[in-house]
Formats: structure tokens, C-alpha cells, sequence
């Protein structure tokens, strides 16, 4: 029976991908859990195993393109499955290459069987989104039959039409940014046509000029002009952003605008922690790990958490919903941008475990082999910019998390210690959190339990 692949969801916030390439084509054998092919996401470049053994038998989707999560991208069968279908690799191409050049071609083609159709919504707004009755999709439709489900939803919520929107993705696909950039611009046109009520209103009283008065003000009568990156004549040199540096992009945008951040700084004394890895390293290395801070701060950090399960939790709407699970989101640094593997049940772990699971996913994520599950249902991340020599920075929160812990540069400073200058060694170490629901004192609190963990570390409980 032929297998269904699937374009799996790397993140709570992800809602699409995109195949960077086919690592297997058409014909090819596979074996369970082999690598099929590799996909791009704002939180994961990853190679994606096959769900079954057999022979690829259809790839639906072309290298390049982008699709909503769950959505088929290609089939697993049997061998004699493509000898029954001689040409189905070519003409599954062909189709998909005419769909990317011609988005207006007819409703009826590949355009319309690849992109599952908007369902038809109830109410006044109903208008906005009933597609054309015609016979044959315009352009503009088939640009919004190819948005992904979280931007019809973004469009929905606000009464847009997605069709208004110029898409920046590929074949005109309307993304998760250009919504929010719609949104957020300033509508010349829908000012225009507000004030005519009133001036053909019969009383032009100071009621009806009030608001006129008023209104230009908070708003600007035109968007902002883009500055120029460069002028002509300059010698510059332009790449394209990645599928994953554009997508990081705007999920860091999408997380400012969604939290209220706030920082807290404390600066840590590592000696007691410097000291016992010294005392230790030998051992752990001798059962196939390194003992590095990481995996102290991890501990602390899991303490501090048991006792502020707040900063644990994420914001539903007008929810509060309290994490069981402390699942820790280790942020790791790749060539083309930053990935955050996650620990699942971190609390359940010793100083030990928790060492190898930070060693094993830094590893296997550098080598593109995570699981789609390795980077699913965080509840907290630490991010460690202070490897390049950073002292602090300002995390933004990995949402739908409301916290996220900086670890600046560990290293030996002077200090004032008992009315003297000592040598310690010292670290930044930096909570951003969100201020909707995390208030400034409980901040600290969770900050200060951490500290209070790492300077007072009790080995015999770790």
C-alpha cells in the first residue's frame, strides 16, 4: 500500500516549509527513517527520513517551492507501482513547472490539486473570500488558493483580501510577512474615503470636525519612504535572503510585536561551577561527554523553574497555560542562522544527562539530522552568544514561550569580594521576558534563584 509523505511541522509557530532539495528522485529505493529530503524553516534547516521503506514513487512538490505543514509532497509504493505509471516523475515535473511559471493557468490544473482551497466563510466578510464562481482562476486567486493556512487566518481575523497583496514568495505567494506589513501600513485609500460622510453630512458642526482635526495625527498621510539599501553606481554584491534567514526574520518581528519585552541583568560568580568541572571533566570525558557550563546553567535554570512555573507557562488569548513538562530549547549556532534543538523532560535528567543531550543535538544539528520533534514544544530556551565573546545581549523570546535566558561570556574578572579585590570567575547572565504576563519582580525572583543555584552549585544533587 503506497505511503503518503507529508511536509512535517518543525514548531508550535510554523505553519510551512520549504524543500530546499530531493536528496531521493523518482525510482529510487528507501529504507525506513533514510534521509528523503531536506527542508528549510525559520527554526530548522533539517533532512526529512522517509515514514516507510519502498520506492519513491511521486514527488509532488518540486525543490524550491513551499507548502503548508501536513500537506503531501510525494509517495512511497512499490516498484511495480511506477512500472504501471511509466513518465509519472516527468510529468509530475512538467505540471509543477507550468504551475510556478503560469499561476494563471486554469482552476482545473496542477495549481488548484496542490493547494487545498480556502473553505468558504460565513457572515458579512463572506464576500472577501468567496472565491470567483468562474469557470477558470485569475491570477489573483490562485496568488491566494497558495497562501499558507496561518496567513488565510491572519487575513481572516482582519477583514483582508489577500488578493490586495503583493506576494514576495516564490510564484507570488502571499507570506506571513507581507500580511503583517499590509496590515500595519498606513491605507491612503481607506482615509480618502472616510471623510465623505461627513462632508456631506447637514450639520458641520464642531462634532463632525473634531474628529477631523484629530485624526491625521495619530497616523501619517503616507507610508514612510523606503530608503535606498544602495544608490546606482555602487559596488555592491546582492544575494537573496535563505528560506531560513528570511523566515528567522520574520519570526522575530512577529515575537516583538506579539510580547512586551523586558531585560534583566544579573552578573554571576561561576567559580564554585569552574571549579567542580575542573574536578570532573576527566570523568565525564571518560564516558564519552564534555562537562561544559551549559549543562550547570541548565541545572539552575531547571531549579529556578520548578519554583516560578510562570515563567514556564505561555499566554493563550486570555489563558494562562501552565506547562507540565520543563522542555528546554538549547539555541545552537549553523553557518546560515540559529536553531533551537529541544531537551524534552529536562528535570528528569542529572548533570550528566542533561550534558549528553546538549552535545547530542548541537551535534546532530550542525549535521542537518534532527527529528521534526527535536525542535517541538520548547517551554523555555537559553541562548549562549558569550562563545564569540559577547558579555550580555537582549534575547528575543522563542515564542510561544514567555522567557528566554542569555548567557554572556564566562571568564575571570575582578571583583570586589569581603572589601578587597579578588579574581572570579564571573558571567551576564540576561532574562527577556514577556511583560504581559512575567512582572518585573517575578523576573527577578525566577533571576535570582538561578543565581542563587549556580554561585551555591550542590553536586551531590545534580
Amino acid at each position: 500500500m503506497a505511503t503518503q509523505v507529508v511536509m512535517p511541522q518543525m514548531g508550535e509557530s510554523i505553519a510551512e516549509g520549504t524543500i530546499v532539495r530531493w536528496i531521493k528522485k523518482v525510482g529510487d529505493s528507501v529504507d525506513r527513517d533514510e534521509p528523503l529530503f531536506e527542508i528549510s524553516t525559520d527554526k530548522v534547516d533539517a533532512e526529512i527520513p522517509a515514514p516507510a521503506a519502498g520506492v519513491l514513487t511521486e514527488i509532488k512538490v518540486q525543490a524550491g517551492e513551499t507548502v503548508a505543514v501536513n500537506e503531501v509532497v510525494a509517495t512511497i509504493g512499490e516498484a511495480f507501482e511506477i512500472a504501471q505509471l511509466p513518465g509519472v516523475s516527468k510529468a509530475s515535473e512538467a505540471a509543477n513547472a507550468t504551475a510556478a511559471a503560469q499561476p494563471q493557468a486554469d482552476g482545473a490544473g496542477p495549481a488548484q490539486k496542490k493547494v487545498p482551497t480556502t473553505p468558504k466563510p460565513n457572515g458579512p466578510e463572506a464576500a472577501a473570500y468567496t472565491p470567483s464562481p468562474s469557470a477558470s482562476l485569475s491570477h489573483d486567486e490562485v496568488r491566494r488558493q497558495k497562501s499558507s493556512p496561518l496567513v488565510r487566518r491572519i487575513a481572516k481575523e482582519h477583514k483582508v483580501d489577500v488578493s490586495q497583496i503583493h506576494g514576495s514568495g516564490l510564484g507570488g505567494r502571499v507570506t506571513k510577512h507581507d500580511i503583517l506589513e499590509f496590515i500595519e501600513s498606513p491605507k491612503p485609500e481607506s482615509r480618502a474615503q472616510r471623510p465623505e460622510p461627513r462632508a456631506q453630512s447637514p450639520q458641520p458642526d464642531a462634532k463632525s470636525q473634531e474628529p477631523q482635526a484629530q485624526g491625521p495625527e495619530p497616523r501619517a498621510q503616507s507610508p514612510e519612504p523606503r530608503v535606498p539599501a544602495y544608490r546606482e553606481g555602487d559596488r555592491v554584491e546582492i544575494e537573496p535572503l535563505s528560506v531560513m534567514r528570511k523566515k528567522i526574520a520574520e519570526h522575530m518581528v512577529m515575537s516583538r510585536r506579539t510580547s512586551a519585552h523586558v531585560h534583566s541583568v544579573f552578573h554571576v560568580n561561576f567559580s564554585t561551577v569552574a571549579r567542580i568541572r575542573e574536578q570532573k571533566k576527566a570523568e565525564y570525558e571518560q564516558s564519552g561527554t564534555k562537562l561544559t557550563y551549559m549543562a550547570f546553567i541548565a541545572k539552575a535554570v531547571i531549579a529556578a523553574l520548578r519554583r516560578f512555573p510562570i515563567v514556564n507557562a505561555s499566554l493563550d488569548g486570555d489563558n494562562i497555560v501552565y506547562k507540565k513538562d520543563i522542555n528546554l530549547g538549547i539555541a545552537v549556532s549553523l553557518d546560515a542562522g540559529l536553531i533551537v534543538p529541544v531537551i524534552k523532560h529536562a528535570d528528569e535528567k542529572n548533570l550528566l544527562g542533561l550534558s549528553r543531550s546538549i552535545a547530542d543535538l548541537a551535534e546532530r544539528a550542525r549535521a542537518k539530522q534532527l527529528k521534526p520533534d527535536e525542535v517541538h514544544g520548547g517551554t523555555f530556551t537559553i541562548t549562549n552568544p558569550g562563545q564569540f565573546g559577547s558579555q550580555f545581549g537582549m534575547p528575543i523570546i522563542n515564542q510561544p514561550q514567555l522567557a528566554i535566558l542569555g548567557v554572556g561570556t564566562i571568564e575571570k574578572r575582578a571583583v570586589v569580594a569581603d572589601d578587597a579585590i579578588a579574581i572570579r570567575t564571573m558571567a551576564y547572565l540576561t532574562l527577556g521576558y514577556d511583560h504581559r504576563l512575567i512582572d518585573g519582580a517575578t523576573g527577578d525572583h525566577f533571576m535570582a534563584e538561578v543565581k542563587q543555584q549556580i554561585e551555591n552549585f550542590d553536586l551531590k544533587s545534580a
